[in-house]
């Protein structure tokens, strides 16, 4: 957010000033859908042009489009819903913001001030039910709080680990009027100040004989992919990344190892095996990272630089960390080198884990049938000259995409990272789509996954959003039943499900469709997709008991 002057004040309804607020903080994007309670905010936005209004189908899918939207703007998504179930089906939404870090306010209708807590009609304590999975939640009950309320839930989204607020809005407020502006500016509040000796961690990677990096979520939150690749050349050591920081780093560049973790690259896993100093750049290392290493290999040297000091420590002890931001404190020892004399001394380590590359597992098939990675290989090999913003749902499908698309660009990976949400990845298409100016976006989801939000071709339809939906069809919950296929004995307990015809149902959204089921065919139907700037879907018959 930038610093905006405030002009010469005037009486505004609540509606109004909710309004005209979101213009200040920048807003030309919102996701949602009207009830009752909100109707006077949907009056004000029917008479400006500054905002748009986009009408979803369900308000967990217009989280997942915020969210997408302000992975791809780098600004705050907004949404905003009716009280009651219209609020409580934004939780699954709010909570993928929250563990992924990315900022969006949901703006909550909630009954008259004189009637909450009292069971009145669609209320639900959305204030209670949401504090474990925001920043921050605001209720306002009198028009006097309302502009300066607003202001801080952008400020909180926005600072620090980014992430969603949400803004409980009384009925009452939207009639009631008082003076407007009373902020007198708005400002982000954003510091490049942080705790830590950065010379100490810089002097403890030049010594170390084998250390790598491992890039997260929180470099492309940061904006930090410049001085990361730079950081990583002038000293030429390993990097890996974990699955949320896919594109941080170039993945075709020498340095790059893979991602790691359970479902990474035995390469990139190795090197962190084999290092004996891990710096780790926004990365929060959970379970499907730690799980991969039971012999302390994680602990020998970790220092960890991240903007969320709760982080520090939480999962892997900290040798050594900075709090701070990500871009801020490689750009601090960025300049530290340059005032250095020193050399390179990593050139023999870089070329050990280069023979780590070897013992990558390649891709098998199972049967004559076409197989997901093929399917993920070819949507690669066509566009990989786009620039193309990619988001999946969540599933076998989604670890296929991470293995075998190859990303070179940060916020060109938009996924589910630590909720695992099915259902994400159409919407976070949609509002990437958005930020992109309606540019194609490609969604690759699961037969599952996909029918979590497939009511929202309606709204790609609506807009004309190119949104390219390639859907990996096997005819089960694929994860699931890996799982089962590994730990019980192939019982394949409610995994295998039944699907519309995919076809036929873009057919009634009025959306141009395709199925393939064969390797040869993929180019093809490729160029039917992208021949126009339209929504497409392609229903990929693939092998079913393929595992990642």
């Amino acid at each position: 957010m930038s610093v905006i002057n405030i002009e010469k004040t005037k009486t505004l309804t609540g509606a109004k000033i909710i309004v005209e607020t979101l213009k200040r903080l920048g807003t030309d994007s919102i996701f949602g859908y009207p009830g009752g309670i909100v109707l006077s905010i949907y009056d004000e936005l029917n008479n400006q042009k500054d905002i748009k209004h986009y009408l979803v189908r369900h308000e967990q899918a217009a989280v997942h489009a915020a969210e997408g939207y302000a992975r791809v703007s780098g600004k705050c998504g907004v949404v905003l819903v009716t009280s009651g179930p219209g609020a409580a089906n934004t939780i699954s939404g709010l909570a993928n913001a929250y563990l992924d870090g990315y900022p969006v306010v949901v703006l909550t209708g909630q009954v008259f001030a004189n009637l909450i807590g009292k069971d009145a009609f669609q209320e639900v304590n959305i204030i209670d039910i949401t504090k474990s999975c925001t920043k921050a939640n605001f209720q306002v009950t009198s028009v006097d709080n309302l502009e300066s309320t607003l202001v801080r839930a952008f400020q909180v989204a926005m600072e620090g680990k980014k992430g969603p607020v949400v803004v409980d809005l009384a009925k009452n407020i939207f009639t009631q009027t008082c003076e407007y502006p009373q902020v007198e500016e708005i400002v982000d509040g954003e510091s490049s100040s942080f705790e830590g000796n950065v010379s100490t961690v810089l002097n403890e990677i030049i010594q170390a004989k084998h250390p790598v990096i491992v890039s997260g979520g929180g470099v492309i939150s940061s904006g930090a992919e410049k001085e990361l690749y730079e950081f990583v050349k002038k000293l030429n050591i390993p990097i890996v990344s974990t699955m949320m920081g896919l594109g941080s780093y170039p993945q075709e560049d020498k340095n790059y190892f893979g991602m790691v973790g359970i479902f990474g690259k035995v390469s990139a896993n190795q090197v962190l095996r084999q290092s004996d100093l891990i710096l780790s750049l926004g990365a929060r290392f959970n379970d499907r990272i730690t799980c991969c290493f039971p012999n302390g290999e994680l602990e020998r040297k970790f220092i960890q630089i991240d903007i969320n000091k709760n982080e520090i420590s939480r999962n892997i002890p900290a040798y050594y960390s900075v709090v701070g931001d990500v871009k801020a404190v490689l750009d601090k020892m960025l300049n530290e080198l340059e005032c250095r004399e020193y050399k390179p001394l990593h050139n023999a380590w870089l070329e050990e884990a280069e023979g780590y590359r070897k013992l990558n597992i390649p891709n098998k098939k199972i049967s004559d049938k076409l197989h997901s990675f093929e399917v993920i290989q070819e949507v690669y090999n066509y566009t990989k000259d786009m620039d193309i913003v990619v988001t999946t749902e969540v599933g076998q499908h989604q670890l296929w995409t991470a293995q075998n698309y190859e990303f070179n660009k940060g916020g060109r990976f938009l996924t589910s990272g630590g909720s695992g949400t099915m259902g994400f990845g159409f919407p976070a298409a949609i509002g990437a789509s958005v930020a992109l100016g309606g540019k194609p976006v490609i969604c690759i989801a699961g037969d599952g996954s996909f029918q979590m939000n497939e009511q929202e071709l309606a709204t790609v339809m609506d807009y004309n959003l190119p949104v390219k939906v390639f859907i990996l069809n096997n005819g089960y919950l694929g994860m699931v039943r890996q799982l089962q296929q590994k730990g019980f004995g192939g019982r394949y307990s409610q995994t295998k499900i039944s699907n519309p015809d995919f076809l036929k149902l873009a057919e009634a959204y009025g959306i141009n469709a395709l199925r393939v089921d064969k390797k040869e065919d993929i180019k093809a139907g490729l160029d039917k997709a992208f021949a126009k700037n339209e929504p497409y879907i392609m229903d990929f018959v693939v092998e079913p008991m393929e595992v990642v």
